[in-house]
């Protein structure tokens, strides 16, 4: 029997003092709040009292860090797939608010359909729906955890919803923590559930791509 239900869980608050966005730079941590954050979203999905059967997380610090907290409470090994990663982003390791008043960044915003500052979204959905639909068909008759990034789960969210992928980066609905929540009928993914378990008022949220 395939999984029951697929949660991607987006990581906690990352230390970034220097407000950066950090894509896939090394050496990007959680802040002692992150981790507080990702414990909360393990211990919400142990209320539901869902059994949890498996865990996959993206290579990244920040992403594996908040896998730990649902292998602790779950009992798993989590499998890390670089198809869950972060996007690429010609903007990493700098601050957006003063990359965008360069008149000589404006040739990466040429085409926001791609986009073309990084990888492509419909690059980033087809990898996101390979890595669930390998992580699904594994996981023996309970539920499965991704620990993945924003852009990636809301990307997967506006796929599976039927909506475009072109969208504004400042109204996507995916909170540090959150747990964007799947189900799959035939061949067919549909979104059952989002919650934000973690308090995150104060929370420094810049750095996604």
């Amino acid at each position: 029997m395939p999984a029951a239900r697929l949660h991607l869980v987006r990581h906690g608050e990352v230390h970034n003092p220097d407000r950066v966005l950090y894509g896939r730079l090394p050496e990007f941590h959680l802040s002692d709040d992150g981790r507080g954050m990702a414990r909360s979203a393990a211990e919400h999905l142990k209320s539901t009292g869902r059994p949890v059967r498996a865990l996959v997380c993206s290579p990244l610090e920040r992403t594996r860090e908040s896998a730990a907290p649902f292998a602790e409470v779950f009992g798993l090994q989590p499998v890390v797939d670089a198809r869950v990663i972060e996007p690429t982003n010609v903007f990493e390791g700098r601050r957006m608010t003063r990359a965008l008043r360069n008149p000589l960044n404006w040739w990466h915003l040429r085409t926001p359909n791609l986009p073309s500052w990084g990888e492509p979204y419909l690059q980033v959905v087809e990898r996101m729906r390979a890595a669930m639909l390998d992580t699904w068909n594994r996981t023996p008759s309970g539920d499965a955890v991704i620990v993945s990034h924003q852009l990636p789960i809301w990307i997967t969210h506006l796929s599976v919803a039927g909506l475009p992928l072109r969208h504004d980066p400042r109204r996507r609905r995916c909170g540090l923590s959150s747990i964007t929540s799947f189900e799959r009928v035939g061949d067919v993914w549909r979104e059952v559930d989002y919650v934000e378990p973690a308090a995150t008022a104060g929370a420094v949220d810049e750095g996604a791509v």
